[in-house]
């Protein structure tokens, strides 16, 4: 995140979310963005990111009782590679 590279920081956040890290973890990992970057950063690079939107899908899928494996499914449709929209910047289209 640091150098920049949300790319990366995306399939780390699969990555991590495949292998069992709860939706609360991730919630402290993106409070510590804000608290160790600043508000500033984190609203102008992390938070229009894929890296974002993602973890905002996963959460929402979560409350909607939806399983991991669902979760993981609609997260690679959505946000993976085969996506021709998907860049750096996500926009949804909500």
């Amino acid at each position: 995140m640091g150098a920049g590279r949300l790319r990366q920081a995306f399939r780390e956040l699969v990555k991590a979310y495949s292998a069992g890290v709860s939706v609360a973890e991730l919630d402290e990992l993106f409070s510590l963005f804000v608290w160790n970057q600043g508000f500033g950063t984190f609203a102008s690079e992390i938070s229009p990111s894929a890296l974002f939107a993602a973890y905002l899908f996963i959460k929402e899928q979560e409350k909607k009782g939806k399983s991991r494996g669902e979760v993981m499914k609609e997260l690679l449709d959505t946000f993976g590679e085969n996506n021709q929209e998907v860049g750096v910047f996500y926009e949804s289209k909500m």
